[in-house]
């Protein structure tokens, strides 16, 4: 992140013709450069402007601390909510309590995209749960996020198409700059040692992986949710209760199907 990048918000007290002109202009008069700029909700503002002079950008935040039609809720260097929030016009919502967890709603799955392309794009260790009923575009969206990140996946189990469990990786697979998926239900489930053991190596290396059901995944296992760098929520809807034994079910009976499923 670069750090003459900041982000501006501000709470419009009276909404008078001309008040985004008149900091727009004080902006110019500064030389500080407007990036981008977006309402995030219906009487919030922000900008992401930039500048080379720090000067600058704290006469800035004097001014504009001391403009009686508007109120500055945030100006600090941008995080990553921040030019979402920009971008797409409102904020995701975080978790009171916990403030690694996400939420969003099928509706926001560009939003959602951007958010998981955003963190791929990060090298090192990151790993990432995603919860959500059957059907609300989670494994859709971790791979469109891998696309826009300009990354490869790599399934290690799913039941995207059919059932299916990787017990090796061959080549290329094994790069950390990779995105590594696995569906927590039926690894869980696998009595396959040769996928648990490839699983343990997955997780020890320096690389993304992304966990679908990761509170199943951490039943019966050395690990832990407290182990995960982020949560992320996906719903059909805001109300709508994420459980699993009707997750659980599918896949017993996904088991059950003469087919039987991918095991290589």
């Amino acid at each position: 992140m670069c750090l003459s990048d900041w982000y501006f918000e501000y709470e419009i007290q009276v909404n008078r013709p001309g008040l985004l002109g008149d900091i727009a202009s004080l902006l110019g008069m500064l030389r500080v450069n407007i990036i981008s700029i977006n309402g995030v909700d219906e009487d919030r503002r922000g900008m992401l402007v930039h500048t080379d002079n720090d000067e600058a950008i704290e006469r800035f935040r004097t001014i504009v601390s001391t403009m009686e039609h508007i109120h500055v809720t945030k100006f600090r260097q941008p995080k990553l909510r921040d030019r979402l929030a920009i971008r797409h016009g409102h904020y995701i919502p975080r978790d009171a309590d916990e403030k690694n967890t996400f939420r969003f709603v099928r509706d926001e799955l560009g939003i959602l995209v951007d958010f998981m392309a955003e963190l791929f794009k990060k090298e090192g260790h990151k790993l990432i749960g995603i919860r959500g009923m059957p059907r609300v575009g989670k494994t859709e969206s971790i791979v469109a996020a891998s696309v826009c990140a300009n990354k490869k996946w790599i399934f290690l189990s799913s039941t995207m198409i059919k059932q299916t469990i990787r017990n090796k990786l061959a080549g290329d697979e094994f790069s950390d700059n990779n995105i590594f998926i696995l569906d927590g239900i039926v690894t869980r489930r696998s009595e396959d040692e040769r996928h648990l053991q490839l699983v343990r190596e997955m997780m020890n290396m320096p690389s993304i992986k992304v966990v679908e059901h990761p509170d199943m995944f951490v039943q019966h296992s050395e690990y832990k949710i407290e182990d995960f760098d982020y949560i992320i929520e996906l719903r059909h809807h805001p109300d709508e209760e994420i459980t699993y034994e009707i997750m659980e079910k599918n896949h017993m009976m996904s088991e059950s199907d003469s087919f039987g499923g991918f095991n290589f």
